[in-house]
């Protein structure tokens, strides 16, 4: 920067919360009251109060570490405008290089990354300090042409027109869904038609988009721009790079673009989404150089033009330099469903445990929506910033790779020689970028394990912050309004259990590491606290086994005529009551507190039982079987859905509805129904028979509340037994559920008997 700003750029607010410390504490002090009651009577029951003692000890440990994450809650609030009020010169703005990734043509069509890159070239920032580059691991020539080459045509027309009239909502396809929105600009007639020839523009653009996809066939022959897009196999092609546009050093310009394709060959190992963004690394450090880089998904669009100004906000303050790594912007969705039924929206999640963990060491790195430095991702700790010598270079690059361009680009990140000089000329490095693009760069590097985004799970966002965190560095979680970045939300059955499924994967690969971060807290500089935090979150898949055994035991305890809840003579009883209550109300108020319905709620309670249960139960099975060559981990890319016409997606009905398909991910979750349907009406009905050695304790009402209770959580699954299509469980999975809940019972049965 080339003059001094006399106004802070941010401001960290703690938040006020004793009334959720006391109910935290409340909650606490039940779950141990419910342990201790255990530990006295364990001696009087058999095994299942050992049972649940474990399952039970373990939701107390769970517990703990989500006591300790929103402990001490903070907001980061930016002042962008202070940025431009400097003393003396203009403020120098750093440059910026933005990327976009993106690996099926299919479940991520070429209309949702045309948005995501014209929200990005027209933000509010000078266009000849940004460069977008867009990853495709699907190497489609539909991509290429339509998400870049005629999105870089309509940019010319959009970009001037968002700045010229201010617009605030830059993804054509919200801003042109708004019609009813009315500003002050609306009312002049050059307005009125200019934006009437933007939505003209638009929709012819759409048009030829649906039109291709539908005809499946390229918008070229192969010949000329195209001819490398010839015969190539969507794993096994060479390196693509084409600059599709160059800004020349034109502040009022269009920002630089350029698509990539890395080279893929079906021997050498891609390392799906980390290897994507290693790649855009290096070649972007040969091309543009700049000292920041935010990373988005290809459906998250710029929601906020002045989010680039808010990050700098954070990363351009007086102590950022030497402890903050990244910033954070949270995941927001539009046009979720009313109520979120799939319970995916993560709005409480980013509430809450986002500002308790940026009172933390910072927050976790989502792998979209964030802003890094280069030279943090070159592998520099804090305690490096202040003593850059020789030998840090040379340590560092030995590490990164033979070439000579990448590595002087490298050292010059590390010394603060950033960005590229006017008139800059992208085509001269396309021979050097080529190369560090080749699958076979990477070999004797140190790029997925000291440097860059690393590699080894399937959420290698969160292995990377990890290990960012582990040097010492802090992040941040800024939440500007409106929000930075808008994104689409998974709206079918199959999709968010596939979604739920490789985040349990990835994140149980991670615990099961050497990255694993209770070794980081005794010999990194992760902090404690910090390290509780990841610990909460890597142990998804852990509790799906736990939650699958408490959700058997009332199952069990009815059919084997027993209990392992306090009758309702037993003053004990009140314990569990009051902690399920309490759980209950106490989460609900979080809800309503965060603007959230009483039926998004119920909505995120019963799917957290059933993603727990199920989706999160794969992953665990997923990486305990890997070992033994049964499993392996393969990157499901979740699809992405986009209003098909500009007026919105209209309103469906069934669209809240449960789906189903053939995928055994369906198989559990039908199976705990069938269990606990026939368990329920054994119960109602007094239809158990003596066990063999009858001790008089037999089921009571708690039991069969739990299993009524389980019922109703997974009631979209009740409605998916008589339903049709794509609403109604297949034959086949209620089959193979129905013979796997008949073999659980004649189980219990007999160990009944037996005992």
């Amino acid at each position: 920067m080339a003059s001094t700003i006399s106004l802070p750029l941010y401001e960290k607010i703690p938040r006020k919360n004793a009334l959720q410390r006391t109910s935290d504490i409340i909650i606490f002090f039940l779950l141990l009251s419910l342990l201790t009651y255990r530990l006295l009577h364990l001696k009087n029951h058999g095994t299942t109060w050992l049972l649940a003692f474990l399952c039970e000890s373990w939701f107390t440990f769970t517990w703990v570490l989500v006591l300790n994450m929103k402990w001490n809650p903070v907001i980061f609030k930016t002042h962008p405008d202070h940025l431009l009020q400097a003393t003396g010169e203009p403020v120098e703005l750093s440059s910026v290089d933005m990327f976009v990734t993106t690996a099926d043509p299919v479940l991520e069509p070429p209309i949702i990354i045309v948005n995501t890159v014209l929200s990005l070239l027209a933000v509010d920032y000078p266009t000849h300090k940004l460069a977008c580059y867009v990853s495709d691991d699907g190497c489609s020539p539909l991509t290429y042409y339509y998400s870049l080459v005629e999105a870089s045509k309509f940019a010319q027309l959009w970009v001037p027109f968002c700045k010229k009239y201010d617009i605030q909502v830059r993804a054509p396809f919200r801003y042109f869904s708004n019609d009813h929105v009315i500003t002050l600009s609306d009312s002049t007639k050059e307005f009125q038609h200019e934006r009437k020839r933007m939505k003209d523009e638009y929709q012819h653009l759409c048009h030829k988009i649906e039109v291709a996809v539908q005809k499946s066939v390229p918008p070229c022959d192969f010949t000329g721009d195209f001819a490398e897009f010839s015969s190539v196999e969507c794993n096994n092609h060479p390196t693509i790079i084409k600059v599709v546009w160059e800004n020349k050093g034109l502040p009022d310009g269009l920002p630089q673009l350029v698509y990539i394709s890395r080279e893929k060959q079906h021997k050498h190992p891609h390392h799906y989404k980390a290897g994507a963004m290693n790649a855009l690394t290096r070649v972007s450090a040969l091309m543009t150089n700049a000292p920041y880089m935010l990373n988005v998904d290809c459906d998250m669009f710029v929601n906020n033009p002045k989010v680039i100004l808010h990050a700098m906000c954070v990363l351009l303050g007086s102590k950022s330099e030497s402890e903050i790594a990244f910033v954070q912007f949270p995941q927001v969705f539009y046009d979720g469903l009313k109520d979120d039924p799939y319970g995916n929206q993560m709005v409480v999640l980013y509430e809450y445990i986002g500002h308790g963990t940026a009172g933390l060491q910072g927050p976790f790195y989502a792998g979209t929506g964030c802003f890094h430095r280069r030279k943090i991702i070159y592998g520099l700790s804090p305690d490096n910033m202040a003593s850059i010598n020789g030998k840090l270079i040379e340590d560092i690059f030995s590490k990164i790779g033979n070439s000579k361009e990448l590595t002087k680009s490298a050292i010059d990140a590390l010394e603060g020689k950033t960005g590229t000089p006017p008139n800059h000329n992208l085509h001269s490095h396309i021979e050097a970028a080529y190369k560090v693009a080749d699958c076979g760069y990477e070999y004797g590097t140190s790029w997925g394990t000291k440097l860059g985004w690393f590699y080894g799970s399937t959420t290698e966002d969160i292995q990377t912050g990890l290990r960012i965190h582990k040097r010492g560095w802090r992040s941040v979680n800024c939440m500007p309004n409106p929000p930075a970045f808008l994104g689409c939300v998974p709206s079918s059955g199959p999709t968010s259990m596939i979604q739920q499924k490789r985040w349990a994967t990835g994140l149980l690969e991670i615990l099961l590491s050497k990255a694993c971060p209770i070794f980081s807290s005794l010999f990194a500089k992760l902090q404690w606290r910090q390290c509780l935090a990841y610990v909460w979150l890597l142990t998804w898949g852990l509790r799906s086994i736990f939650e699958l055994c408490y959700a058997a035991l009332p199952a069990y305890c009815i059919i084997a005529d027993s209990h392992f809840l306090p009758k309702v003579q037993e003053p004990a009883l009140y314990v569990p009551v009051a902690l399920f209550l309490t759980y209950n109300i106490y989460t609900l108020s979080e809800y309503l507190r965060a603007g959230q319905s009483v039926q998004a709620w119920w909505n995120n309670q019963r799917m957290a039982r059933v993603t727990t249960m199920i989706a999160w139960l794969f992953g665990f099975f997923s990486v305990m079987l890997k070992p033994f060559g049964l499993s392996e981990t393969v990157f499901e890319v979740t699809q992405k859905e986009l209003s098909s016409d500009i007026g919105g997606g209209g309103d469906d009905d069934d669209a809240s509805r449960f789906t189903f398909n053939k995928s055994p991910i369906f198989v559990p979750g039908t199976t705990i129904l069938l269990v606990h349907l026939t368990t329920l009406i054994v119960s109602l009905l007094k239809l158990q028979l003596p066990p063999a050695n009858h001790d008089t304790h037999g089921s009571g009402l708690g039991e069969t509340f739990c299993s009524g209770w389980l019922v109703l959580c997974f009631w979209p699954y009740f409605k998916g037994l008589f339903g049709k299509g794509r609403h109604g469980i297949p034959k086949a999975t209620i089959f193979k559920s129905a013979t796997l809940a008949f073999l659980f019972l004649y189980w219990c049965r007999r160990t009944a008997m037996v005992g």
